[in-house]
């Protein structure tokens, strides 16, 4: 039997590399931890997750402040931000949180760590800095980096990313965002309530062209609401400096348009981080530029496997932290557990937020899926009323036997709401168990129990049960 100087090697010290690592060696495995960074936490931590939901969180404070008058308090003056403040506190966040990920941690856990770029010999072993290291498995968690569309000029350009957007010592005066996914619509709607003049500018004629068409609206309605500038179904011919900013040169339908700004951000798509890993070299099959593994997450070669957004499926944090467990069920228990994506939640994080469990109409309607929708707007709901957020709505989705396939919801505090969907479709929770169940009065969760119930309530009081009523009890109504 060959000796190995590791049981488990992981390379990527992100969500999913952390989540295997952590675990496995909880467990008694001998583990090596290894990240090119120089710290762990991977992008979520220091350019991502993090970073985002706290500027965002002081972009809806400041907007709040502005909107004082509306709840019958006195107007507030705002003066302009001052940015540095706000990277500051970005950086306090991302300290605190960085405990948990830290080197001292893990090796606590019984975890080695190494940082460096390393590179396959076979499917046993890496070379780092020049020493070679062996491992039974391996773990391929090197998650992904903003990719740069072939634009004309951006190479030339100076733009931003989500790696240098929090680290700004100055608001921009006017920001151009490329792109109108999750991180292209959060960044530019903070950017606008922190005092910025923001244009998105997206290939498609819908903003996260992934929801549903009616959901997406009520995101960019708010965000419309806010300021922000929006040319949709464009095609960029160029973009180059312009004085002491930027310049997009653009086709919109059948107009021309220039749209100059102080900086740019380029938020159009990621790629997987596998350059210089030599993974072809030891025959990892590779599927559009990123790691092709089974629902075991293992990849072509037995012994290795991928979790996180290197593998290009589903590039949530919370995704890679699933597939790490998967991972260590297969690598240290060597039980064959698959991934299932069937419930796994998302939400975009704007105002009002967009999340979305299972299936929304796009989804079902590619695979062919015969649907019913149920909707409540939050325009009827006490509480959203009483806090000045009554936008937004929640749709369930029922498969033609009545059961949930979906649920989306456009709302203050969509992620939070979606997660009494999240137990109810795990757990295979029942319309009628939800709708029965009591929920406080008021709150924002009652949108929940009332959709559920809206369905039942159209079986409940229909003509047929009044008859029937009538008939075994002489009700005279």
């Amino acid at each position: 039997m060959s000796v190995y100087d590791y049981d488990l090697g992981v390379i990527g010290g992100g969500a999913a590399g952390l989540t295997v690592a952590a675990g496995a060696a909880q467990l008694g495995v001998k583990v090596l931890l290894i990240d090119k960074e120089h710290k762990l936490g991977g992008d979520c931590l220091h350019y991502g997750c993090v970073p985002s939901k706290t500027l965002i969180r002081s972009a809806r404070v400041r907007q709040l402040m502005g909107r004082a008058g509306d709840f019958g308090l006195p107007e507030v003056d705002l003066p302009p931000v001052d940015f540095a403040q706000v990277a500051a506190r970005i950086k306090e966040v991302i300290d605190i949180i960085r405990v948990h990920d830290s080197v001292e941690r893990f090796n606590s856990l019984g975890v080695e760590v190494r940082f460096g770029a390393p590179r396959f010999n076979d499917k046993h072993s890496v070379s780092l800095h020049g020493d070679r290291i062996s491992a039974r498995s391996w773990v391929i968690a090197t998650g992904s980096s903003p990719s740069a569309p072939p634009v004309k000029g951006l190479d030339e350009t100076p733009y931003l990313t989500n790696v240098d957007v929090f680290s700004l010592q100055e608001l921009p005066k006017s920001l151009i965002v490329l792109g109108g996914g999750p991180i292209a619509v959060e960044m530019a709607q903070s950017f606008q309530r922190l005092g910025s003049e923001v244009t998105v500018i997206q290939r498609s004629n819908q903003i996260l062209s992934r929801e549903d068409e009616d959901m997406a609206r009520y995101v960019m309605g708010g965000m419309i609401e806010d300021g922000v500038r929006f040319i949709l179904g464009s095609r960029i011919h160029e973009v180059y400096r312009s004085g002491d900013g930027v310049a997009v040169r653009l086709e919109s339908g059948v107009k021309s348009m220039l749209v100059k700004g102080s900086q740019l951000l380029v938020a159009m798509g990621r790629s997987s981080n596998i350059s210089g890993l030599g993974l072809k070299d030891i025959s990892v099959k590779l599927e559009r530029g990123s790691v092709a593994v089974d629902a075991r997450m293992r990849t072509s070669v037995p012994n290795i496997y991928a979790a996180g957004d290197v593998t290009g499926k589903y590039r949530f944090t919370h995704a890679a932290g699933y597939e790490g467990g998967i991972v260590v069920s297969n690598a240290v228990f060597h039980l064959p557990r698959k991934a299932d994506y069937t419930w796994l939640p998302w939400c975009t994080y704007t105002d009002p937020e967009l999340a979305s469990v299972g299936m929304n109409e796009k989804a079902a309607q590619q695979a062919g899926i015969e649907y019913k929708t149920v909707i409540e707007e939050f325009s009827s709901s006490d509480r959203a009323l009483a806090e000045g957020e009554a936008r937004g709505r929640i749709k369930l989705l029922l498969n033609k036997k009545g059961k949930p396939i979906g649920c989306q919801i456009a709302a203050v505090h969509a992620g939070e709401l979606l997660s009494e969907w999240v137990a109810a479709v795990n757990g295979k929770v029942g319309l009628a168990t939800l709708a029965g169940a009591v929920h406080p009065y008021p709150t924002l969760s009652e949108m929940n129990k009332k959709v559920a119930g809206k369905l039942l309530g159209e079986k409940l009081f229909s003509e047929r049960v009044r008859s029937l009523l009538k008939l075994l009890f002489s009700y005279r109504g």
